[in-house]
């Protein structure tokens, strides 16, 4: 489990490493006593405040391997290199990321892609120039996750939770435009899958995916970066009903 950062508000607990784990198997995790109940119906649920989104075990899933996965940049300099490059071209890029809930013992967790021993991230990529948002990030699960054999899969878009702007050719991004900046140079979107009861999925062999619990995530921006720390808070609207 090396290279995974260390559940700081429980440091007996760790993120599972699922695939391309170096075993080919399932790498458990020690559990706690906590119990995440069902939420009961209230007023705002009925009044169609309140969503749902179902979870099924982790154990439903398969994953398998396939051919890597190239990285356009060799270097985050690249990156940025690339991406001024492209926007006195094509303006301010546009990009989409998903996550994929699971649980484990009815504690909700996000797969996660890992490159090297400390970089995590959200499946999902740039987009093409006119490209919708939602079938752009179908086209990015496919190209990672997606089988390499004749089975299309079916990506339930469930909804928009978040979006992120990169105000400079650098680092940083925020969920907010800055007051003083007129032309972001990035803008970002977050999607929220539902996932079917059942599934395979293929990684590719230069990548690992984890399954990270919630509480792992939050607050966690060391060692998830600001982004990925913030799920917790942007899916805490949903009800979780676990299957």
């Amino acid at each position: 489990m090396a290279g995974i950062p260390k559940n700081k508000h429980y440091p007996g607990l760790w993120a599972t490493s699922i695939a391309n784990s170096g075993t080919g198997k399932l790498a458990g995790i020690p559990q706690t006593a906590v119990v995440n109940p069902l939420v009961t119906a209230t007023s705002s649920a009925q009044n169609g405040f309140e969503r749902t989104i179902r979870l099924y075990p982790l154990t439903n899933y398969t994953f398998g391997t396939k051919d890597a996965l190239q990285e356009r940049d060799a270097s985050v300099q690249d990156r940025f290199n690339r991406m001024r490059d492209e926007y006195d071209k094509l303006g301010m890029r546009r990009s989409v990321e998903a996550a994929l809930i699971v649980h484990e013992h009815r504690l909700p967790h996000v797969l996660l892609l890992q490159l090297g021993s400390t970089f995590f991230k959200l499946p999902g990529g740039e987009l093409d120039p006119g490209e919708d948002d939602v079938e752009g990030l179908k086209r990015w699960l496919t190209a990672i996750l997606g089988r390499q054999d004749t089975t299309k899969h079916e990506w339930v878009i469930e909804d928009m939770i978040g979006q992120w702007y990169r105000p400079n050719f650098e680092a940083p991004q925020y969920p907010y435009i800055p007051a003083h900046i007129t032309k972001p140079k990035e803008h970002k979107r977050l999607f929220l899958l539902q996932l079917p009861d059942k599934a395979m999925f293929a990684v590719p062999r230069n990548y690992k995916l984890v399954a990270a619990p919630l509480f792992e995530l939050f607050d966690n921006s060391p060692g998830y970066g600001p982004i990925i720390s913030s799920l917790p808070q942007l899916l805490n609207r949903f009800t979780y009903l676990y299957l």
